[in-house]
């Protein structure tokens, strides 16, 4: 009797220890290394390292979840990113093995395929525009300049809403709440969509009256920044490398673009324009515009406008005064640009850097 329980004890040990060898985890690594940087268009060679005795039946290759294609051996699987967005993306590999499933994950940065061509500008006019203006958004329409000017009253600012002409006369404007600093805007569909800095609000009015018809919330982010339209989704940031794209009456996120160069993220976009399939940012204490492909994320030019920040902030002691606000005129092909409380707005046209 005790040699019957002796034995169904260590028939049970046994098979403790045999269930707890089938569970414990495969010993599986993942290959490129977690953070390593690739340029869009580059082959990035998926590589799994396997022990002897394992046996895949299958691996199912993802990236961001999504299933890219499935193998029946552990060989390198050569991964395309010329149709991947540019940014962190996470590589997955789920192997499949005698009714078991085990996943590997890692991620790469991918950069821009190229370095940004460089441009400068070329001066053709000169306007007045308002030095009390600490300009968040701007945008022309129908011969009239649009103008989201920011500030809170407790810091002796205020926040307003303003149509202007070329020129600077005023020709209409309202005050916004005191409590509300004003940011970013876009003119679409006959409404002014604006952002607000902290207040996590927007606001719609009426294009010809400024009258306000609704508010929504914004829930891209803890700030917003800029915004600009391709007259059927709207744009917006945050203050960081990334633009959401939005439905223009729901303002619920469609996709987000991360922007990079070939080095690495642009943070700190701003003021933004779409302009002929492309959208042009400043970034927020520089003096230069980017230009980006909305399509993936890549800073294409980058437009040099240092000598124009410093004529502009002759004599302004001013460290907040930097350039902000960018303007198209679709049918003059006319592009406006002009800064924070800067006493002037500049008629620009973009030309390539000579020499680079």
């Amino acid at each position: 009797m005790k040699r019957t329980y002796i034995l169904g004890i260590a028939t049970f040990i046994l098979a403790l220890y045999s269930c707890g060898d089938k569970n414990k985890p495969v010993n599986i690594s993942i290959s490129p290394d977690a953070g390593t940087s690739y340029k869009q268009g580059d082959k990035v060679a998926v590589k799994l390292t396997l022990p002897a005795d394992f046996k895949a039946d299958s691996i199912v290759y993802l990236v961001d979840s999504v299933r890219l294609a499935a193998k029946t051996d552990s060989s390198s699987y050569s991964l395309a990113t010329d149709s991947l967005g540019l940014g962190a993306r996470v590589l997955t590999a789920r192997i499949y093995s005698a009714g078991k499933v085990e996943e590997q994950s890692t991620n790469i940065n991918l950069l821009a395929a190229k370095a940004p061509e460089l441009y400068t500008y070329q001066l053709e006019k000169t306007f007045a525009h308002d030095t009390a203006s600490f300009t968040e958004g701007l945008e022309y329409h129908d011969g009239v300049l649009y103008e989201s000017d920011g500030g809170y009253c407790r810091e002796g600012l205020k926040s307003s809403l303003r149509k202007t002409n070329v020129d600077g006369k005023v020709l209409q404007s309202i005050d916004i709440d005191c409590n509300t600093f004003a940011e970013g805007i876009t003119v679409i569909d006959n409404k002014i969509i604006q952002l607000t800095y902290r207040e996590r609000v927007g606001y719609v009015y009426d294009k010809a009256t400024l009258k306000l018809l609704s508010n929504f919330t914004f829930t891209q982010g803890d700030e917003g920044w800029g915004m600009c339209n391709d007259g059927k989704n709207l744009y917006c940031n945050t203050g960081s490398n990334q633009i959401y794209v939005m439905d223009k009456t729901s303002f619920r996120t469609l996709r987000n673009i991360d922007v990079y160069d070939d080095q690495g993220p642009i943070d700190d976009l701003n003021e933004m324009e779409y302009i002929d399939g492309m959208i042009y940012a400043n970034v927020w204490q520089k003096d230069d515009i980017v230009v980006i492909d909305p399509k993936t994320g890549a800073v294409v030019k980058r437009i040099d406008l240092s000598e124009l920040t410093k004529q502009a902030t002759v004599g302004i002691n001013n460290s907040d005064a930097v350039l902000n606000g960018i303007a198209w005129d679709a049918a003059g092909k006319r592009l406006f640009v002009t800064g924070k409380n800067w006493p002037k707005l500049y008629q620009i046209k973009v030309v390539k850097k000579q020499g680079v």
